[in-house]
């Protein structure tokens, strides 16, 4: 028998029959005369992924002042603004102290995973600043410690411009000092110092301090530099600011790098050089190679030392002659970019100083050097690098065999003008035949200097030969020609000035602390510059 239900009922079977199916979607249930059913599960919504979503943090850089930083974050899924705590939570990091901080990013609801973002924290203002020891060239600027700085940017004030200029970065943030050289004289300047932290290859400078002062006028006394002024080449001599011939008279100091004989480079020690010898320049011997050399590690020693000496000779009113003492080395192209880097440094702290003389290249020597082959390019490459930014200094160069071959130069000089070519002689080594290549070169028009000799033999050592040396200044004397001598210092050797063991860092007035050379020196020197 067959039973048909009424439509009510079979509705009521039907809606029952699918609310007790179980399985999956596409599962069918079938039974007597039912027809066959199809049950379809509920979907559960996935959660989306944050970092699918757009995260930005309102405000992206915060000075330090001791406290956390807790910048809004907005969270945008598309054009919807996302409500905090409902899809998401926030968790700052790093978020006190100068430097890079971060904000995770947490889904919670209908979002899930996480994404970040950062912001920064720069170095508060630096408390303090000053000038000090300010002369009409150089200043030393000084300030206190920002904590968390990697390090400190310096700008001046171009006020023709009216902008801030960068002028150096300090790359610690243990210095806490810098000797601005260049400067003019009666001339007022402003700078500013801003600590700094570098961050995603960056740099993000904090608030600044600002320090003002005006130079003094130049001395309008007697000293070399303020009667003389800066110095240039004409025909084969130097001359002064008026046309008028200069004539060098020099004490070279021994290795910088020896720490008792850059003593020498003390104010107090060239003045007593200066008015008591009558010096009007002092030689930088800064060697490349040999004891504590540039290239051996030693470059920023060096360079400290160098502007140590530049600066107390220019407060004197002295020349400086930055010396790239060459020897071991022999060949000036093995350390060329070296040289480069090094005068393109000096030039550009020293552009402004009227005192300021570069020697590039000591004593070129050694087997196959030559001047056309090795000395030549070389100059040619530094002098570049010099004249890109001081275009008014005197530049000595150096020729071969230990700066004796300056017949090799007279006929293939280098194009720029302001350039003297250095000759070196050791009386008791370097006699007559040295002396009349002096003279026919000088008379060829060759702008020389001797920009060292020694009273000895050519290995500073040996009896002082009086009469030699006498004789080549007196043949300098009567060209006008300058020269420098070897050396201020109190090595146990006979080319030295001061006897072992002087305190060059405060050599006394007279002959009480002199070698037999020093006191030779002292004396031919004292007569020519008119002292009693």
């Amino acid at each position: 028998m067959m039973f048909r239900f009424k439509k009510p009922i079979a509705a009521a079977v039907s809606l029952l029959a699918a609310a007790l199916m179980i399985g999956s979607a596409g599962e069918t249930l079938s039974g007597g005369s039912l027809p066959p059913m199809t049950a379809h599960a509920s979907v559960i919504q996935q959660a989306k992924a944050i970092s699918s979503c757009t995260v930005t943090v309102k405000t992206t850089k915060f000075a330090y002042n001791g406290k956390e930083r807790v910048p809004q974050v907005i969270v945008m899924d598309g054009t919807t603004k996302l409500t905090r705590n409902t899809d998401y939570t926030l968790k700052y990091t790093n978020n006190k102290n100068p430097g890079k901080a971060t904000v995770v990013v947490t889904g919670k609801g209908n979002y899930s995973g996480t994404a970040s973002a950062s912001f920064i924290i720069t170095p508060g203002a630096i408390a303090s600043a000053s000038a000090s020891s300010v002369t009409a060239t150089s200043a030393k600027l000084t300030w206190s410690k920002t904590n968390g700085a990697t390090g400190y940017k310096i700008y001046a004030y171009n006020k023709s411009k009216s902008r801030w200029e960068i002028k150096k970065t300090i790359a610690s943030a243990a210095t806490l000092s810098e000797t601005l050289t260049g400067l003019t004289a009666n001339t007022t300047y402003l700078y500013r110092v801003n600590a700094y932290i570098s961050a995603d290859g960056k740099s993000y400078i904090g608030g600044s301090k600002q320090v003002g002062f005006t130079t003094p006028k130049q001395s309008t006394g007697t000293t070399p530099v303020a009667v003389n002024g800066r110095l240039k080449v004409s025909g084969a001599n130097i001359v002064n600011k008026n046309g008028q011939k200069f004539q060098i008279r020099g004490m070279s100091t021994h290795g910088l790098m020896w720490e008792d004989f850059s003593n020498i480079t003390s104010t107090a020690s060239l003045k007593t050089l200066r008015d008591d010898w009558g010096v009007n320049t002092i030689r930088l011997a800064m060697y490349t190679e040999e004891w504590g050399g540039y290239t051996k590690g030693y470059a920023t020693q060096a360079k400290n030392k160098v502007n140590t000496g530049v600066a107390n000779a220019t407060s004197l009113g002295m020349y400086a002659v930055i010396d790239w003492h060459i020897l071991n080395d022999g060949d000036p192209l093995k350390h060329k970019d070296e040289a480069v880097a090094f005068f393109t440094e000096m030039a550009q702290k020293y552009k402004n100083n009227e005192n300021v003389i570069y020697e590039i290249c000591n004593e070129p020597n050694g087997t196959g050097i030559t001047w056309t082959n090795n000395v030549k390019p070389y100059a040619t490459a530094v002098v570049s690098a010099i004249r890109k930014y001081d275009k008014n200094a005197i530049i000595i160069v150096g020729t071969t065999n230990w700066s004796q071959d300056i017949d090799k130069v007279v006929n293939s000089r280098l194009s720029d003008t302001n350039i003297v070519y250095s000759l070196h002689f050791y009386a008791d080594t370097h006699k007559q035949w040295l002396r009349d290549r002096f003279t026919n070169c000088y008379n060829k028009g060759l702008p020389i200097l001797v920009s060292e000799f020694g009273t000895c033999n050519a290995k500073g050592a040996g009896n002082v030969n009086t009469t030699e040396t006498q004789t080549w200044l007196k043949l300098l004397d009567s060209k006008n020609v300058g020269y420098i001598n070897w050396s201020a210092c109190g090595k146990a050797e006979t080319a030295s000035a001061f006897k072992s063991g002087t305190n060059l860092s405060n050599i006394p007035a007279g002959e009480s602390a002199l070698t037999e050379s020093g006191k030779l020196v002292r004396k031919w020197y004292r007569s020519r510059a008119g002292l009693k």
